[in-house]
């Protein structure tokens, strides 16, 4: 059973920036392509980022793009998000999934099979 727990959250001003990390344990994480996803209250959960278990494939939501990086050390097991720019509709749950199915650096949150718990940015403005 594969592990996902996100650190580097919190409170940041508008402009600001903050770095995501995602630790995985308990499976093969090279195998695994890693998406970021992020739930405002209220609404549905939306797609950020996803990269292939190489890193070689980077796919972005509109949202994010330009803003935000997402990468990864397979040597550490361990994704992250870095995100520059921020704004107050980045405010959200932010989560980190695991794909095992091949699917690659997918934005369709039903084809990962593994999720952390989610941690919470807030922007203000």
């Amino acid at each position: 059973q594969v592990q996902l727990v996100e650190s580097g959250g919190g409170l940041v001003q508008a402009g600001g920036s903050l770095r995501l990390s995602c630790a995985a344990s308990g499976g093969t994480f090279s195998r695994y392509a890693m998406g970021w996803f992020r739930q405002a209250p209220g609404k549905e959960r939306d797609f950020v980022a996803a990269i292939t278990s190489s890193g070689s494939g980077i796919t972005y939501g509109d949202p994010v793009k330009g803003r935000f990086t997402i990468s990864r050390d397979n040597a550490k097991n361990t994704v992250y998000l870095q995100m520059n720019s921020l704004k107050p509709e980045d405010t959200a749950v932010y989560y980190c999934a695991a794909n095992r199915n091949g699917y690659g650096a997918t934005s369709n949150s039903i084809l990962y099979n593994y999720w952390g718990q989610g941690i919470q940015v807030t922007v203000s403005s």
